[in-house]
């Protein structure tokens, strides 16, 4: 899995890091079981800082998207069935990319053609 992190974006790195990892869960490029880089390794590839790693990888266990095992290091969770709180944080999210959607002119079909096309370009885990 290839990492492309933008320095001149005002999001932060380790976010970067969870965000495309998280991609590439949902494309089915990182497979359940699926051993990540060790933090040095991935932090030697990306050119970041050890720790940003580490807060990256720590973010991703957290959300249930990666284990974190001493002898085995950090591997690809299996899928979770969404819960009440996940489908409120969604619902708030979407909430928003619908609002600044309507205020940039977009219609409400190009807006589900949109994420009907993101999410088929998803493939289960």
């Amino acid at each position: 899995m290839l990492i492309q992190l933008n320095n001149g974006s005002e999001i932060p790195i380790y976010v970067q890091l969870r965000n495309q990892i998280v991609t590439g869960i949902g494309r089915g490029d990182l497979k359940e079981g699926e051993r990540l880089p060790t933090v040095r390794q991935l932090a030697q590839d990306a050119e970041v800082n050890t720790m940003t790693v580490n807060k990256a990888y720590q973010l991703l266990k957290t959300e249930g998207f990666i284990t974190i095992d001493r002898r085995r290091g950090a591997t690809v969770s299996p899928v979770q069935q969404s819960d009440r709180r996940y489908r409120e944080k969604l619902e708030a999210e979407l909430e928003l990319l619908s609002a600044e959607a309507r205020m940039k002119g977009m219609e409400q079909t190009e807006f589900l053609e949109l994420c009907e096309r993101v999410f088929a370009g998803m493939q289960p885990a």
